[in-house]
């Protein structure tokens, strides 16, 4: 994990307000005011209004969740904290692809918008294009070109130039508002006139108004996904989403009034005009209270909105992608940082890419755009979700945003999205459609490219941060058998390791041999055996204490341990089992332990080591590697805890048979380069040789090192546990010697 690759915290109050106004203000009223009239005429006023409720009572959640987690990645990021590695993946693959939508959405409008103006001020240029240029290859063209220069924008600087959109457009809408507004006070009956009858397709109308409308307002959520570029993230990020949503519900509100009075014509209803020309019914209305002055304002407010949203989106779903890449469920070099800007240049040109395929490849982008609304709806739903276990597993600390009447109202927003997500689902079937098509893409690409390396990551993650742990609701055990004083300091110091803080626990067991029954009566057969437990508890429980552990202790009597230690792990669902061996010649350890791991569903770390190591003192570890990748997650969660100690040396070691080829030894160097990029949060060492000599290799690279980690496979019956390069590292290098096996 090497550091420095972080984009500065640069956006303070107003910039994040701007990225929020500039995704809500604008594109949504113009495309959906005329949509919400037809379907309840006057009283798409109302349904704004509840859909603003909603939209804050969302906002709080979201907010509640940036200042706690106050990185990049939006829901994703959410998810990451308190789900599975999976299904975060989900959710950002999800968000990534509604994100992209939203600005090949936000592209087309801005072509058809331009389209129309230079139709207006040059028709002569218009009529005299080629046939091509005036349709949708037209559109496409402006939209794929615009994409492509606020890509650029966006690698120069997080803000992209957006502040001078929004500032346009705010000035254009204020000119409509103050007009309209105007006429309104000098015709006070028109208010009356126009809102009647205010429910002109009852509440049937009104809910399904609500339902294709609650899209308009989104946008704020855009700030969580940058939120890892905000300065002062726990009072700006909540500030910026309340603001931006107060932005737009101040300009839309009164904007629908204006329409549905002093906009219409005499003798016409606002559902009637709708039903005829919803996409233009905002120009209507705007010509019909200004002339065409008016019409002229609409057009430029399309643009700049057009614009300003598109900016937007492109920024989001680039952070998404960019913390996406970092946790390696998208490709890694997406998280590439320009030295100079400190702008994730690659995650942006990436997903200006794809939203120009989308344009050119995708005939119709509106039906898309529908999935595009489902899959936001959803993730709303979630976040709220997230909000209510997150607070109830980890108290969110000092400074971090609360959302109010919790849990209610997190959980009443969260049934509000799902409900208006059920709607869409209905009255556009395509949009689920097309949203489990885009799912069922992204968990074959996971399945088949991207799982390795994320669950490696987060492993690693985990064992860095006990708090990870504790927010996805899990406390695991970590199961050791001690019988041995001299060994128990060592196996402590592993089981400490593994377990992650503040939430892992340790479990010493201890078994006891049953007596003979033909012992003799004078003699006290338990005596030596007790004996021995008290000193093993004694000496396990002491170095417990020295490094500030409350373990739990647990004695069994047993005939055969082995059995009782398998027994004792699937009782307590351990999911690290810790044991440790002076002699690994021996043929009966090797046998018990392979009968061992294949009773029990734990990982296995085997110890094996002179009395007095500890793992804490390791100041050089060396992990050989066989290029399998069976125990990477178990391997990122080791180095994790290791580097939990402290900062230690890592060499990756890769020994490959001698006639290798230079290309298979290239590979190597690659696949162990990225082992350290995931798992070292310095700069490692990769070693690659060529060498039939195995185990004399691992010596004398392991010469200098405190620690060896090998990777040890769960086998059948007709191959030993440990084989012969394990046992010859086990008698020639003083060094402690860590095998891992993942679950079986």
């Amino acid at each position: 994990m090497t550091a420095g690759r972080e984009p500065e915290r640069t956006i303070g109050l107003l910039g994040a307000t701007g990225i929020g106004v500039g995704a809500i203000v604008g594109g949504g009223i113009l495309a959906l005011a005329g949509v919400a009239f037809a379907a309840t005429g006057p009283s798409a006023v109302l349904a704004f209004a509840l859909n603003g409720v909603i939209a804050v009572i969302t906002a709080l959640s979201f907010a509640e969740l940036a200042t706690r987690f106050p990185e990049s990645g939006g829901t994703y990021a959410f998810a990451k904290k308190v789900l599975s590695i999976e299904a975060a993946f989900t959710v950002g693959w999800v968000v990534w692809f509604a994100s992209i939508v939203a600005a090949a959405l936000y592209a087309v409008g801005f072509g058809v918008f331009l389209m129309l103006a230079l139709a207006g001020i040059a028709p002569a240029l218009v009529e005299g294009a080629p046939a091509w240029l005036g349709g949708r290859a037209g559109v496409v063209l402006i939209a794929g070109s615009s994409t492509a220069v606020l890509a650029l924008g966006l690698l120069r600087s997080s803000g992209g130039g957006g502040a001078w959109l929004n500032i346009g457009k705010l000035a254009v809408f204020a000119v409509l508002l103050a007009a309209g507004l105007a006429q309104i006070a000098g015709a006070p009956g028109s208010i009356r006139t126009g809102l009647q009858p205010f429910f002109a397709a009852g509440g049937l109308g009104l809910v399904q108004a609500m339902g294709f409308t609650f899209i308009a307002l989104q946008g704020f959520d855009l700030i969580a996904a940058i939120g890892g570029e905000v300065r002062d993230p726990r009072r700006t990020i909540p500030r910026a989403m309340l603001f931006s949503l107060a932005i737009a519900l101040a300009i839309y509100l009164p904007l629908l009034l204006i329409v549905a009075t002093v906009g219409m014509p005499e003798g016409r209803s606002v559902q009637e005009v709708a039903a005829e020309a919803p996409e233009a019914i905002v120009a209507i209305a705007a010509q019909n209270y200004l002339g065409a002055f008016g019409y002229w304002l609409v057009i430029v407010a399309g643009v700049l909105s057009m614009l300003s949203a598109l900016q937007a989106n492109l920024l989001a779903a680039s952070r998404v992608a960019l913390t996406m890449a970092r946790d390696r469920t998208l490709p890694a070099w997406l998280e590439a940082i320009s030295l100079r800007r400190r702008t994730p240049w690659a995650a942006v040109l990436a997903t200006a890419a794809v939203v120009i395929l989308v344009l050119t490849a995708v005939p119709d982008v509106a039906s898309v755009g529908a999935a595009s609304s489902l899959v936001f709806l959803v993730t709303f739903a979630l976040a709220q979700r997230l909000t209510v276990m997150a607070r109830r597993r980890a108290d969110p600390g000092p400074g971090v945003f609360r959302v109010p009447l919790f849990p209610v109202l997190p959980l009443t927003g969260a049934a509000a999205c799902v409900a208006l997500a059920v709607f869409q689902g209905i009255s556009v079937p395509s949009a689920g459609i097309i949203a489990c098509v885009w799912l069922a893409i992204g968990g074959v690409l996971y399945g088949s490219v991207f799982s390795r390396r994320a669950r490696s990551v987060d492993a690693f993650s985990q064992a860095m941060d006990g708090e990870l742990v504790r927010l996805r609701g899990r406390s695991p055990l970590v199961l050791v058998p001690v019988a041995n004083p001299d060994r128990a300091e060592a196996l402590v110091g592993v089981a400490n390791a593994l377990a992650p803080p503040r939430v892992g626990r340790v479990m010493l067991l201890n078994i006891v041999r049953e007596p003979e029954a033909d012992s003799g009566a004078e003699a006290d057969p338990t005596a030596p055996a007790l004996a021995n437990v008290q000193a093993v508890v004694r000496e396990a429980m002491t170095a417990s204490f020295v490094r500030h552990l409350k373990p739990e202790v647990l004695v069994t009597v047993a005939g055969n341990p082995w059995p009782e230690i398998a027994r004792v792990a699937g009782t307590h669902r351990c999911e690290s089992l810790v044991v440790g061996f002076s002699r690994l010649d021996d043929p009966d350890v090797g046998g018990q332990l392979e009968k061992l791991m294949g009773r029990v569903s734990s990982e296995v770390v085997v110890v094996h080591a002179r009395p007095g190591w500890r793992l804490d003192q390791v100041k050089r570890v060396l992990v050989p590697t066989g290029g399998r990748g069976g125990h990477d997650v178990l391997r990122a969660r080791l180095l994790g805890s290791i580097h939990r100690l402290g900062a230690r040396e890592i060499t990756l070691l890769r020994v490959l048979p001698p006639t290798a080829s230079d290309r298979e030894v290239a590979q190597a160097k690659l696949a162990l380069t990225r082992i350290v990029h995931d798992e070292v949060p310095h700069e490692g060492r990769v070693v690659v040789t060529r060498t039939a000599e195995v185990a004399d290799t691992i010596a004398e690279h392991a010469a200098d090192c405190d620690l060896i980690v090998l990777g040890m496979r769960r086998t059948g019956k007709r191959r030993k546990s440990f084989g012969n390069v394990v046992l010859a590292l086990a008698e020639r290098v003083p060094c402690g010697i860590v095998m891992i096996s993942h679950r079986g």
